[in-house]
């Protein structure tokens, strides 16, 4: 679980750069992250957020999320998402690994009551690489798991 607090300012139509405070909660103990990232709409309406995180002690990190709205109808929309975590060095503690740590992809089906409101429901698949699946394994823990998810997209 990670909280992130970030200002976000316009580089360009479509594009933002962002620049902020990320906590990770879960798994203890906790760690703060300077983040910088750039977040926009790519060519052929893909939604990019991509996003560079330095802590204490030399950690790094760095994560890239794509995703894509296919409208079904006007109220209904089919979402196809992928996200990857990379790390610059093993965290024992919290069970992560360097190099590429984790590949999450999700399809969301989601129906627009109001634009600004909508629920939705969907799978996630997550698979755990390198270090960060060994840490898992130790641990007793899946490296490949399935979720279904539901929930209620909103904005202001």
């Amino acid at each position: 679980m990670e909280l992130q607090a970030l200002y976000s300012r316009a580089i360009a139509p479509f594009w933002d750069l962002q620049l902020g405070w990320r906590r990770d909660v879960r798994p203890s103990p906790d760690r703060d992250w300077l983040a910088f990232g750039v977040k926009g709409l790519a060519p052929y309406y893909f939604d990019i957020d991509a996003a560079l995180f330095v802590g204490d002690e030399g950690r790094t990190a760095a994560r890239f999320q794509l995703e894509y709205e296919l409208m079904l109808s006007p109220r209904l929309a089919l979402v196809p998402e992928i996200e990857v975590n990379l790390y610059g060095r093993d965290d024992e503690a919290v069970g992560i690994g360097s190099g590429l740590a984790e590949i999450e992809a999700g399809l969301r089906l989601r129906y627009e009551i109001r634009r600004e409101f909508a629920p939705y429901i969907g799978v996630n698949w997550t698979r755990l690489y390198g270090a960060t699946a060994d840490y898992a394994l130790e641990e007793g823990d899946n490296v490949d798991e399935f979720q279904f998810v539901f929930g209620i997209s909103f904005w202001f």
